[in-house]
């Protein structure tokens, strides 16, 4: 486990856990946390490593949002330094290929609710709240809020969190009523959900996980003939590898795929 001030960092074989280390403080997001999280992904992270697993430590919150102190002094120019070096930890996460994992058990407010809109896969307790309150303190969020949530909920319900502020807080059911969450359960069930999540990923083909996730991420910025003509170019090139021979083989003769 590697030393930071305000994030642990483990690995361990194929899963990497990334936890942010502030409860005292909800585990809110600085320049300072945000440049150890960059540093922990892209220089640390092992390339046989094929899930990331995000998560805020204690039981109250993912990410409560951004270090309000930490801003309350900042002018224009540190506040464009701050919002692009988030918009960067949120497009590397995107633009990873392991598949990325949130773990919500919590608050995600603010920009705690922008880095799981960021996440590819979201696993929340029933526990878990939702919202971008920034209008509540004369801001607009900084990490891609704007951006990201409408494409996740739909214009009407982006529009209503936003500009209501802390007037609207989703619950973990109506999150995942949305399509914000992926996946709900009880608290108790948390961490045995995400580890048949993870589970699951590993046993898939490396490649095709890899492609899968580009393909999605890539189609809200295509037309639909681009997409497929992609697409297509993809499912051929797993056809250059062993996997689907594996896959196949092993389906047809009823046992598990080994994967190289």
């Amino acid at each position: 486990m590697s030393a930071y001030e305000s994030i642990l960092f483990d690995q361990e074989g194929p899963v990497a856990k990334l936890t942010i280390n502030r409860p005292q403080a909800l585990n809110s997001l600085n320049q300072h946390v945000i440049e150890e999280m960059l540093e922990a992904i892209l220089t640390e992270m092992n390339p046989d490593v094929r899930v990331l697993i995000l998560e805020g430590a204690g039981d109250k919150a993912f990410v409560a949002g951004a270090d309000i102190k930490s801003m309350l002094e900042m002018s224009p120019v540190e506040a464009l330094e701050f919002s692009r070096v988030g918009q960067n930890l949120l497009n590397v996460l995107e633009q990873i290929p392991q598949i990325v994992i949130g773990k919500i058990q919590g608050f995600a407010l603010g920009g705690g609710c922008e880095l799981a809109l960021a996440c590819d896969i979201l696993v929340a307790s029933t526990k878990a709240s939702f919202g971008q309150p920034e209008a509540n303190l004369g801001l607009i969020p900084g990490f891609g809020g704007t951006q990201r949530l409408v494409r996740r909920v739909g214009l009407p319900q982006a529009m209503d969190l936003l500009l209501t502020g802390s007037g609207r807080r989703l619950s973990g059911s109506e999150a995942l009523t949305l399509g914000l969450v992926s996946r709900l359960v009880s608290p108790e069930q948390l961490e045995e959900e995400l580890e048949k999540v993870v589970k699951s990923i590993l046993i898939t083909g490396p490649f095709a996980s890899r492609e899968i996730k580009r393909l999605v991420r890539e189609s809200s910025e295509m037309s639909l003939r681009a997409g497929l003509n992609s697409e297509s170019t993809s499912f051929a090139a797993c056809f250059a590898l062993g996997d689907p021979r594996e896959g196949i083989s092993a389906f047809l003769e009823k046992r598990s795929p080994s994967f190289e």
